[in-house]
């Protein structure tokens, strides 16, 4: 049949014939993946709306990214101390304190690489049973929850598992402190350490409960920690 033959139809009723083209005949736009936008320079609504999701991600990802990066500057550049006086406490000079808070000292900085660090016992003068031994160091740490982890791990491994280990409030100067306890010769007794993106520190505190110990190492630190 051909071309000419098809043009010629008529439809019922008298209406003008249909011719028919090789134009494409296109039913619809709405379901379709394209837009007509597209091929005059525009978007479509559905890539405005793709483009506005990713946008707005992306912002909440830089604004994550743009805390975290002006917390690891803040707390970065961390020195710290063993002052002779602090928080009611005297520093132990005696040779067997050195020697304890050298072993655990260098125990520390065997597991987790650092610039400085240091160990010293603190005597209080109302009872030498409950003195403090405490130790740590300062380097940039990315992760401070992990090597805080890390140092609770070194603990177990020299006087034995530290138990009913919880998250306590760190203080003002920030980071993450944590504080459980542990079994010694002299019976049971409190562990507590905090780290932050400058400095990660453990302290032992025979003869005071968990939640003495956690307060007591906050003020500890207060005076002991500086940053630049």
């Amino acid at each position: 049949m051909s071309d000419a033959h098809l043009t010629e139809r008529s439809l019922d009723g008298g209406r003008e014939p249909v011719e028919l083209t090789e134009e494409p005949i296109h039913l619809s736009t709405r379901d379709s993946w394209g837009d007509p936008d597209e091929h005059s320079g525009g978007w479509s609504r559905r890539r405005k709306i793709g483009w506005t999701v990713a946008l707005v991600v992306g912002l909440a990802g830089a604004g994550v990214l743009g805390a975290a990066g002006w917390l690891v500057a803040q707390q970065k550049d961390t020195e710290l101390t063993s002052p002779p006086q602090v928080a009611g406490l005297a520093r132990d000079d005696s040779e067997r304190a050195k020697s304890t808070a050298d072993y655990l000292r260098s125990g520390l900085a065997a597991d987790i690489e650092l610039d400085r660090s240091f160990g010293t016992v603190y005597r209080d003068p109302a009872d030498d049973k409950r003195s403090v031994l405490i130790f740590g160091g300062t380097t940039l740490l990315w992760q401070p929850e992990r090597d805080l982890e890390s140092l609770f791990r070194l603990m177990s491994d020299e006087t034995g598992a530290v138990n009913g280990l919880r998250e306590v409030p760190a203080g003002d100067l920030g980071g993450v402190m944590r504080c459980g306890s542990t079994s010694g010769e002299g019976g049971d007794f409190a562990v507590c350490g905090w780290a932050d993106h400058g400095s990660v520190v453990m302290a032992m505190f025979p003869g005071r409960s968990v939640t003495d110990a956690g307060a007591l190492l906050r003020d500890l630190r207060k005076d002991m920690q500086t940053r630049n």
